[in-house]
């Protein structure tokens, strides 16, 4: 890949909470040395303090980069999320500081599927019960209230990635699937799209969620919600910790309405497995459920794929200043520019900026090549390719532009 304005042994990349060491040897195999990993997650002084050097971040979901710590990271040119979501990042703020967001929305689909699926039908024999019964030396061999799942419905709250990939393996089984989504979606398989999510909890057997942290998502499952699902029926939330009501749901498991449930996220999850914090839900004690911490996309397999794909990312915006599949930003698909510079300029959605631009370049005596411009939101992106007579002072003028929020320069 091309060389950049910058040298690439001083450019300061921080990995947090693990992040698979496939990511670290392909960032530094394309010459970025200066890598630091650290195996847990941070405090937020802690993780104010490591942004204010790195030009890039890498997180996973515990780490949390709101406005105050974007605020410390002057330096910071791209973040990367290893993980699927991004709702631990304030991404609105990091477009607004020039910043772009990546993350790996499919690496770990089939890990996260596969989970749900062992899950269903784990809960669907009562193992979580009878194992806990047995290691107390009770032996409680019964086919009460066993189920096989060939033959129940699914039902798929949030038809994504991952719901829809589930949806495929779980009718393999035999299974009928039922999805409910906000918006109209095109369903595998035989599955049906339901019209309300009433409608598929009423009629459901195994109730799975993959939906983002939203203000609409918030506890999407409480009481009510709970109420209406069939008595033989089990609950499975492996998206969001915030999504379903967990005191409702241990009244529920208690009370003998539901026959089980699986929860891998938490409202409130300990920052690391050496934090020394401890672990509280509603949920301890309840005998047909099933808690994990938090590692439906923790395969080996996944893990390797996502940091792969996020460190690619990071490279091709370092290397090339292509966005594409940023979740906070114009995406732009650039191509190599060998025998060019590459000028990128991140700006302010303003009325008259790229005559600005473009002004800037012509009073500096450069020749554009070729010229890119995305938009999106209050920021916009532009990227020209200008012959190899590049002058300092060409850079210079555009970060005098007013709407500036920064530039750099590819050789």
């Amino acid at each position: 890949m091309p060389q950049t304005s910058y040298d690439k042994a001083n450019m300061r990349i921080v990995l947090l909470e693990g992040v698979h060491r496939h990511a670290e040897a392909r960032l530094r195999a394309d010459g970025y040395t200066n890598v630091t990993s650290i195996p847990g997650a941070l405090s937020a002084a802690e993780l104010a303090q490591a942004v204010r050097d790195a030009h890039v971040i890498g997180i996973r979901s515990r780490s949390q980069l709101n406005a105050e710590v974007l605020a410390e990271a002057s330096r910071l040119m791209a973040i990367g999320c290893f993980c699927i979501g991004t709702n631990q990042v304030d991404v609105d703020q990091a477009r607004v500081l020039g910043i772009p967001v990546f993350n790996a929305p499919f690496s770990n689909t089939r890990s996260v599927a596969e989970l749900v699926l062992a899950e269903a039908i784990l809960l669907l024999r009562g193992i979580p019960a009878k194992d806990g019964l047995l290691k107390q030396g009770v032996w409680a061999k019964s086919a009460s209230n066993a189920f096989e799942i060939r033959g129940k419905t699914l039902g798929v709250i949030g038809y994504g990635n991952i719901g829809s990939q589930l949806g495929v393996m779980a009718e393999s089984l035999g299974m009928q699937i039922l999805a409910y989504d906000i918006v109209k979606k095109l369903v595998l398989g035989n599955a049906r799209q339901v019209g309300s999510l009433e409608e598929l909890l009423e009629t459901s057997d195994v109730v799975t969620l993959h939906v983002p942290a939203t203000p609409q998502t918030e506890n999407l499952i409480g009481a009510r919600e709970l109420a209406v699902m069939k008595q033989s029926a089990v609950l499975i939330n492996a998206s969001r910790g915030n999504v379903v009501d967990l005191d409702a749901l241990a009244a529920a498991l208690r009370g003998n309405a539901l026959l089980g449930a699986a929860i891998d996220v938490y409202p409130r999850e300990p920052r690391s497995n050496a934090s020394g914090d401890s672990f509280e839900t509603p949920l301890h004690g309840c005998p047909n459920v099933i808690l994990t911490p938090h590692i439906g996309g923790s395969t080996l397999e996944a893990q390797e794929n996502i940091a792969i794909e996020v460190a690619e990312k990071l490279l091709r915006y370092c290397d090339n200043g292509s966005t594409l599949s940023a979740v906070n930003f114009p995406e732009v698909a650039l191509p190599e520019h060998t025998d060019k510079h590459r000028l990128l300029h991140i700006h302010r959605n303003e009325p008259g900026v790229l005559s600005q631009v473009n002004a800037a370049i012509a009073d500096s005596g450069v020749n554009i090549a070729a010229q890119y411009l995305q938009t999106h939101a209050d920021v916009g992106y532009v990227v020209m390719d200008v012959d190899s007579d590049y002058s300092s002072g060409a850079l210079d003028r555009l970060r005098s532009i007013n709407a500036t929020i920064r530039s750099r320069v590819l050789f």
